[in-house]
């Protein structure tokens, strides 16, 4: 209608390499922004609701994996579209009931900026709530892996410790980790990339040598 306009923003949804989208965002702990993580890798989650039997068990698990990140130089940060009050009160009832105490702090997303940055809310499973979304974000603050699960199903938090863990050895020692590596398991080099280099392979001092274009080492 003329003399009238609606102001829409939209945003595209953040893919692995992108620089992770900046925020500053009311927390259970107090305001935060992005930037104050630089430095330190960060795995920032989201989880649909407060007061749900799912997301219940996750921040007790969430915050079982948290010493652990945080030897890692890695911090937890969650997010949900709940009030911060509502974050207080779920926390102090987590606390309450399961004799642990919840160390990091959950985004209190009410006007869903942080989650339209990101990519949260998937509207074919619903409008309103945020999905189970991971976001691991480096140092620099570039997105180097998502995961995302449906609203019935609760992450595996050694799958996120494991992939914390293989980033980081990657960035660290220039290789590749393949299918269930554990730290201490051997990694994958990688391939020649001319015939004279394929023909060397197999006379390296340290490799295990399966073929020219797949070989392992030790760290």
């Amino acid at each position: 209608m003329e003399g009238s306009s609606t102001e829409t923003q939209e945003y595209t949804m953040p893919r692995i390499g992108d620089d992770a989208p900046g925020f500053t965002a009311a927390t259970s702990r107090g305001n935060v922004s992005l930037s104050d993580y630089r430095g330190r890798w960060v795995v920032l989650f989201s989880h649909p609701s407060d007061f749900t039997p799912v997301c219940t068990t996750e921040f007790v698990a969430f915050q079982e994996i948290y010493p652990e990140l945080q030897k890692m130089d890695t911090d937890l940060l969650g997010l949900s579209v709940d009030s911060v009050s509502s974050h207080i009160a779920w926390i102090r009832s987590i606390e309450e009931n399961f004799d642990i105490t919840i160390e990091f702090p959950i985004i209190a997303d009410l006007d869903r900026e942080v989650a339209m940055k990101y990519g949260m809310i998937m509207p074919g499973e619903s409008q309103v709530e945020t999905s189970r979304a991971v976001f691991v974000i480096d140092s620099s603050q570039t997105i180097r892996s998502i995961i995302y699960y449906p609203l019935t199903t609760g992450r595996n938090m050694k799958e996120i410790v494991r992939l914390v863990q293989a980033l980081q050895a990657t960035d660290e020692h220039g290789v590749s980790t393949p299918a269930d590596w554990e730290p201490g398991d051997k990694v994958v080099v990688s391939p020649p990339e001319t015939q004279e280099e394929a023909a060397e392979r197999a006379n390296e001092e340290g490799i295990e040598y399966i073929d020219w274009y797949i070989s392992k080492k030790s760290l």
